[in-house]
């Protein structure tokens, strides 16, 4: 892979939980759009859950941030936005 493809690559974390239905549906929707992405169980990892609160404001999952642009909630328009799709 080349450098320029890499940097077109969106950078995508998704703050999420298992039982959290959302959640499921945002990466399902990552997943089917072929989007790579990094999955922190906030609710294993204290450290993210205090970083996804800083980012967000807020404690609710999930939360993505797609290249430094924060999204709460599956918010399909907004993260096909993000992600220029």
């Amino acid at each position: 892979m080349t450098e320029k493809t890499e940097s077109k690559k969106p950078k995508v974390i998704v703050y999420s939980t298992p039982t959290c239905p959302y959640c499921h549906a945002a990466k399902d929707f990552l997943k089917e759009n072929k989007i790579p992405f990094k999955d922190i169980d906030v609710s294993k990892d204290q450290s993210a859950a205090q970083e996804m609160i800083e980012k967000s404001g807020q404690m609710g999952v999930p939360v993505l941030d797609i290249n430094g642009e924060i999204i709460v909630g599956f918010d399909k328009a907004a993260i096909k936005k993000a992600l220029k799709l």
